[in-house]
């Protein structure tokens, strides 16, 4: 059965978010986790789905712009994620989104279906997020493996990560590498 990996950057007080909802604290948005040669889908909340549409079309359409999101130009590698996102195919779990505009993007509607196309044949599968998004599949019991990078930075009030998961998870460390300068990437196997 392939694995469900939940990746995501956090503070280091496990928040994924500011107190205002600011991201200025992730200086990239690329592969920090290694997942790209791992997986052959992505899965995303209906809340995250619009707007990780839109940053990595603007990325692949200007390489090389000031970005409306982050105030820069993207890195050399969020180009390379942003041409593999445009070629991965894209699951989101929503309610209320009517059509994905994005290629190789459909929109299921209960998790029951991302429970369903865990099970069939394939490479693993990347959920990518929010947070909200995330602790439903904890919930259900369909995270496998979880990758952290985790900033050194204390956003104090804030989204917590972990903020909509019920009940306890156990997790075996799988690795522990620092990554960059100051990043750490924690993995782990979601055991119960």
């Amino acid at each position: 059965m392939r694995k469900i990996i939940a990746a995501l950057q956090m503070s280091l007080d496990g928040r994924i978010e500011g107190p205002q909802g600011e991201l200025d604290w992730v200086d990239a948005w690329d592969d920090r986790y290694g997942l790209t040669d791992r997986i052959d889908a992505c899965l995303l909340g209906g809340g995250m789905y619009p707007g990780y549409e839109g940053y990595w079309s603007e990325v692949q359409n200007d390489p090389a712009g000031v970005l409306a999101f982050s105030g820069r130009a993207p890195t050399p590698n969020e180009v390379e994620y942003a041409r593999f996102a445009a070629s991965t195919e894209h699951i989101v779990l929503s309610r209320t989104l009517r059509q994905a505009t994005w290629p190789h993007t459909r929109i299921v509607r209960d998790i029951a279906d991302i429970r369903a196309l865990k099970s069939r044949p394939g490479r693993d599968l990347y959920a990518v997020g929010g947070a909200s998004f995330v602790s439903s599949l904890m919930n259900a019991d369909l995270i496998d493996e979880l990758c952290l990078v985790v900033s050194p930075i204390v956003l104090g009030p804030g989204k917590p990560l972990f903020g909509g998961v019920s009940g306890r998870h156990r997790l075996r460390l799988l690795e522990a590498q620092a990554i960059g300068d100051d990043l750490l990437r924690l993995s782990y196997a979601v055991t119960s």
